[in-house]
């Protein structure tokens, strides 16, 4: 009995590995004067904890590419991309920047980086301190009406 349970449980596990997202290809030529600009301080922050699934600069683990672990990681990146991609900044218009800095005032404190992604990233993580830095560094650009 054990050993049908184990074979079909390994045998479902390899068909899995068949079925694949895959996240947007990186364009070959990127314009690096669309990348966005902030203090040096608030752009490495930015870099550590938010450029692996807010720019092209992904770096996907060894199991980012076992399904279905890799289902998961893939579709942040593409969720996060989608939303919101640092090396594409200049490319927004101003509405959509606007949008963006206010995420980033509403969410940084709470729900970025994700929890799941900080349970594997030790070093993503953000101290109090650098959380409301970012925060002030991104309600500085919201404009009033």
């Amino acid at each position: 009995m054990f050993k049908h349970i184990f074979f079909w449980t390994l045998g479902t596990f390899i068909l899995l590995q068949a079925i694949q997202i895959n996240i947007p290809e990186i364009p070959k030529n990127i314009d690096k004067s669309k990348e966005i600009e902030a203090p040096k301080e608030i752009l490495s922050l930015l870099k550590r904890s938010c450029y692996d699934c807010h720019s092209y600069k992904t770096k996907v683990p060894w199991y980012g590419n076992i399904s279905p672990i890799s289902w998961e990681v893939k579709s942040h990146i593409k969720e996060g991309r989608a939303w919101l991609n640092f090396q594409e900044w200049g490319n927004y218009n101003e509405e959509k920047k606007q949008k963006i800095y206010e995420g980033i005032v509403k969410t940084i404190n709470l729900r970025m980086p994700i929890p799941m992604y900080l349970s594997l990233h030790e070093e993503a993580k953000l101290t109090s301190k650098q959380r409301k830095q970012i925060k002030a560094w991104a309600k500085s650009h919201i404009k009033e009406d």
